[in-house]
């Protein structure tokens, strides 16, 4: 069935709804048309893939030296201009956490990532001595319940949500894919909606039109990474739009990596990459944490690869097709900062289910001591 059957089968409000999310029909039909080659090979490169170059994956300078007590003033001297903007992912919901909003877990005591999130951005206002915009972008399941429990926090720029991409799931012939209750089913497109869902927002434009220079994008379980003066005075020193913290890998850790494509460093998921290449060779990993030029994400135009992803949802079997944020890297010029991810100064803290939240919470709440947003 063709996008324009399709959207003759659907209430008004449910086209409507998908169409205001970045919904494009022609793109609908390309893609459900090609459902029928084989989800691996389309995914994956083929050639033009090698391992990072020795120089691709750098360090901070070590802490108390001059050059760190430099990138620290350049950082500071940023966020008191107002050239920075914080994006927390927050379309996720904790499907192994008994299916609630993620960013409204409880992850220390009675306070949710949401709220130390908000605290986090509260605390880094007063020590720029001006408001920091916090944006999350949420999706079509979060983006009620997130703005309930911001409530009056929500204030223009300053505290604002905004929608990522809608679109249907289709079934492996290519047809419309129903939930179990008879409904087209609907699902969120990936982080690489995050250009177009902070454009249709308008929040990016008027932040550089303020004089905003770098946007900050982070998982909102993530709360290792939070605003670092002395990373943002890095990533504006070195001069690329584009800087990702990743980490070391301990044991099987696995995730997108940074690798060269056509000898440009890039972000590339395991599932992006050749069936010839080895990924545990890069012994490094993305944590999903990106400095981006504020002015090339708002004007640039980005050919994002939309993977197919198989999916079961209510018992079934349902196609998917998805974007990657961490593919802005092919687009733009690119640097790797190995970040922390043990003791006090660990930028990398995910949590996953609750298990792994059981595990980190003193880890987080001495992060976050040490950082000064707790006392």
């Amino acid at each position: 069935m063709s996008p324009p059957e399709i959207a003759q089968t659907l209430s008004q409000q449910l086209l409507s709804s998908l169409v205001q999310q970045g919904f494009d029909p022609s793109l609908f039909d390309t893609l459900a048309a090609s459902i029928g080659s084989d989800p691996d090979a389309r995914n994956r490169l083929t050639t033009g893939v090698t391992p990072p170059a020795a120089d691709d994956i750098l360090d901070l300078p070590p802490a108390g030296s001059d050059e760190y007590h430099q990138l620290s003033r350049l950082g500071l001297e940023a966020l008191a201009c107002g050239q920075l903007a914080f994006v927390v992912l927050a379309g996720g919901m904790a499907t192994r956490m008994g299916g609630v909003v993620k960013g409204l877990v409880h992850a220390l005591n009675h306070q949710s990532f949401l709220d130390l999130r908000l605290i986090e951005n509260l605390v880094w206002s007063k020590r720029a001595g001006r408001d920091i915009p916090l944006w999350l972008m949420t999706s079509h399941a979060t983006d009620s319940a997130l703005r309930e429990a911001l409530g009056s926090h929500l204030e223009g720029d300053r505290l604002a949500t905004f929608r990522q991409n809608l679109s249907l799931r289709l079934n492996p012939d290519g047809s419309l894919f129903h939930a179990s209750d008879g409904s087209p089913s609907v699902y969120a497109p990936g982080h690489g909606d995050l250009p177009d869902a902070l454009r249709r927002a308008g929040l990016l434009e008027r932040f550089v039109q303020r004089g905003g220079k770098v946007v900050w994008v982070a998982n909102i379980d993530n709360l290792g990474a939070g605003i670092d003066p002395v990373i943002l005075g890095w990533h504006l020193r070195h001069g690329a739009p584009v800087s990702v913290e990743v980490v070391d890998k301990i044991g099987t850790d696995r995730g997108g990596i940074p690798v060269r494509l056509d000898d440009r460093p890039v972000i590339l998921e395991e599932f992006r990459l050749p069936r010839d290449f080895d990924p545990s060779q890069v012994r490094v990993f993305n944590t999903n944490t990106f400095l981006i030029d504020a002015r090339l994400l708002a004007t640039s135009r980005f050919d994002f690869t939309w993977v197919q992803v198989t999916k079961q949802v209510d018992g079934a079997k349902a196609i998917q097709f998805e974007r990657l944020l961490g593919e802005i890297t092919t687009a733009l010029d690119t640097r790797f900062l190995r970040v922390p991810r043990q003791g006090t100064t660990s930028r990398f803290l995910p949590v996953k289910d609750n298990d792994e939240l059981a595990f980190r919470r003193d880890e987080i709440q001495t992060v976050l001591k040490a950082r000064g947003v707790l006392p």
